[in-house]
């Protein structure tokens, strides 16, 4: 750990790239999904979102692969091997013409982009610690959610030059070009006396330690709860903005100032985080969170969609939280665990993931002609997460 931690300008570029991939995979085959699902034979429109859902499924199980693999080998050969791993499952999701196939690539390419997602942590993690980690994070989210505003947009030029399959070739070029970028400039952050034996075990020592911290686990939790909320609007938004609004001409530019909006907040995060602390920060956020969505439903709750302009305030309010929460919740769930920063960050990542998906698929199947019940998910999760956060600050308190 550096006594006098500096921040580092390429760093900070270089993790929010190796995170965008990740991004960019997702984000910019949002426009694509109608036109991939009658490509592919698609009947139920709803079924498009598994495109999305599936991949952060690959995201949660590829973790705990790479993460502990890190620990031993260390965080670049890992980043490589991930790359190679999403190179092959992108070239199977522009050639297959069956759907099912098509979801198994998403799933590998999940697996494949969680090595640069996780590694970038576990990087973090290794060269700074406490508020100023939060600090950094805050940061790295701030350039990575740059890419979730254009990413759209850049999916649609895609789509309307070219087609659904550029998108996926796109990707594996810039997703080239990061690598290369990666590979010439970062140095390994993981002293060799840190690694760990590779052992079969590891994954089970691992886990038991990452249990021993209560708190890593409790953060961990409400990581899972917000994710999942927050991938119910990633998996849905196209579908509310072009079925229910009837305006997908649009879709890119409601979607770029959400992302907008969550990356002011976390922007915000990292001016204020070391005067007021990442956890007193996250607490509020939550109660935001909670509140905003549960005052939509007492609004809206005949199920009637409100006019785009109430929607979009609720939606920026609500993703302003949740760009408070991101970075924090992660730095948090992380600061225990500098011992074990590559299994450390594989589990929680693991966790939140695959706690998201069943969340994300059960509360879109709900989400066909009302917004409704998309902020019923927020308000279900944003209080169970504020029912962790207050049992957190009782633990906390003196006797």
């Amino acid at each position: 750990m550096q006594t006098k931690p500096t921040f580092k300008i390429e760093f900070v570029a270089l993790m929010a790239s190796l995170m965008s991939i990740v991004a960019l995979s997702i984000d910019a085959l949002l426009p694509a999904l109608p036109d991939i699902g009658t490509a592919l034979g698609v009947t139920d429109a709803s079924d498009n979102q598994l495109l999305i859902t599936m991949i952060f499924l690959g995201l949660g199980f590829g973790q705990l692969i790479f993460g502990p693999l890190s620990d031993s080998f260390g965080r670049k050969p890992m980043v490589y091997f991930g790359f190679a791993v999403f190179v092959i499952a992108s070239i199977v999701c522009v050639t297959t013409n069956n759907f099912e196939v098509m979801i198994i690539g998403r799933i590998f390419q999940g697996i494949g982009l969680s090595s640069p997602r996780t590694i970038a942590i576990a990087m973090t993690r290794d060269t700074y610690s406490g508020d100023f980690m939060a600090k950094m994070l805050s940061i790295i989210v701030m350039f990575f959610i740059l890419v979730p505003i254009v990413a759209p947009t850049f999916g649609q030029w895609l789509l309307d030059i070219f087609n659904w399959q550029a998108i996926f070739n796109a990707n594996l070029l810039i997703g080239l070009i990061i690598v290369l970028w990666f590979w010439k400039r970062q140095p390994e952050t993981l002293d060799a006396k840190h690694k760990i034996k590779f052992s079969p075990s590891i994954f089970i020592t691992g886990t038991k330690e990452f249990i021993r911290y209560k708190e890593a686990v409790a953060f961990t939790l409400v990581s899972g709860f917000i994710t999942g909320s927050f991938m119910v609007y990633l998996s849905t938004s196209q579908q509310i903005f072009q079925e229910q609004y009837l305006l997908g001409d649009l879709f890119p530019y409601i979607f770029a100032s959400t992302a907008f909006s969550v990356g002011f907040a976390t922007f915000t995060n990292s001016r204020l985080v070391i005067r007021f602390g990442a956890f007193n920060i996250a607490f509020y956020a939550t109660i935001a969170f909670a509140s905003i969505s549960l005052l939509y439903i007492v609004l809206f709750h005949t199920g009637h969609n409100p006019s785009i302009v109430v929607l979009m305030v609720f939606f920026l309010m609500q993703f302003f939280a949740v760009g408070f929460l991101f970075g924090n919740l992660r730095s948090l769930a992380m600061e225990p665990l500098g011992h074990i920063a590559g299994i450390g960050s594989a589990i929680n990542g693991f966790v939140s993931t695959v706690m998201a998906v069943p969340i994300a698929n059960f509360i879109g199947s709900f989400v066909k002609t009302s917004v409704l019940p998309l902020f019923v998910g927020f308000s279900v999760f944003g209080v169970l997460s504020l029912g962790v956060f207050l049992w957190l600050k009782r633990r906390r308190s003196p006797a």
